[in-house]
């Protein structure tokens, strides 16, 4: 049987409480949100704070709101909220494809947005998301707060730009006309970490060319965002062939390690098809935002 070593305890009541709490006892405290990481790393003593601050009941970070051309999630939105919610899955379907993937019921009934982009591990799935999506992270702490873009936050493997005494309160994707988004997994089980994911957005043009790209992938040993991909959809007609195209190239760009899940050769193939598949129905979806904008 695997316990934690000895930790204290205490549940914050507001995000100023949880911030002084984290202030005042310093390097070996750590945020509890949904627990889905830090507990099994505390089991295998891993992870060994000596205090555990429960933000849980920071119901103040549990929401999601429109605010003009800006989707506003707050930190502690359960993974189960965005999965259900209707205003999501019509701006960025992309999420509701990733939500579907992520674990099991009881793991997204209790994880986090925030716990998710802060654990930062290179095979979670809406790390990718907001990447593609080009979120902005707004961060707190003692001096208030700042915003982040998904690279300025995410530093590496399981490392952010959120320090000791701050916390991710929110976070913000643009809202933009004609966008069309996608995600897709290769799991070896369901609700299982990906062998290899992609995910999409793209905007398009009047004339119907691509105004806007991103494409990012998962656990495949790459810096999410691909540049070569992007640069050789900008300004074009989306066409099967493009896309053959882009997935050739996100192939050759990433980076994976043989293991468990399989060789290279095959992580490669998955990045070379699920970019393809996330693209083409980005693009059929953007297609259909901007039909539906202009009808």
């Amino acid at each position: 049987m695997q316990i934690p070593a000895p930790f204290d305890y205490v549940r914050a009541d507001s995000v100023d409480n949880a911030l002084a709490l984290l202030d005042r006892h310093g390097a070996e405290a750590r945020v509890l949100a949904g627990g889905h990481s830090l507990l099994p790393m505390m089991k295998l003593r891993l992870a060994r704070p000596e205090w555990l601050i429960d933000i849980n009941d920071l119901y103040e970070l549990d929401y999601l709101l429109v605010d003009g051309d800006t989707l506003r999630i707050g930190a502690m939105t359960r993974h189960t909220a965005l999965l259900n919610s209707d205003e999501v899955q019509a701006l960025f379907p992309i999420i509701i494809d990733a939500e579907k993937v992520i674990a099991d019921p009881i793991v997204r009934n209790r994880g986090t947005i925030g716990g998710s982009l802060c654990q930062a591990d290179p095979a979670e799935d809406l790390s990718t998301v907001c990447h593609v999506l080009e979120a902005v992270a707004v961060v707190r702490g003692p001096k208030g707060e700042r915003t982040l873009t998904m690279d300025e936050f995410h530093r590496g493997p399981y490392e952010t730009a959120v320090a000791q005494n701050e916390l991710l309160i929110e976070v913000r994707i643009p809202i933009r006309p004609g966008i069309g988004s996608a995600y897709e997994k290769v799991e070896r089980r369901v609700g299982d970490w990906a062998v290899a994911a992609a995910g999409a957005s793209v905007t398009l043009a009047g004339d119907g060319t691509i105004s806007h790209v991103a494409t990012g992938l998962t656990a495949v040993g790459l810096d999410r965002n691909v540049t070569e991909v992007e640069a050789v959809l900008l300004g074009q007609v989306p066409t099967e062939e493009l896309f053959i195209e882009a997935g050739r190239l996100a192939g050759l760009a990433c980076d994976p390690l043989a293991d468990s899940r399989g060789p290279v050769d095959y992580k490669r193939h998955l990045a070379d098809e699920l970019t393809r598949r996330v693209l083409r129905r980005a693009c059929e979806r953007a297609a259909a935002s901007t039909s539906r904008t202009q009808s």
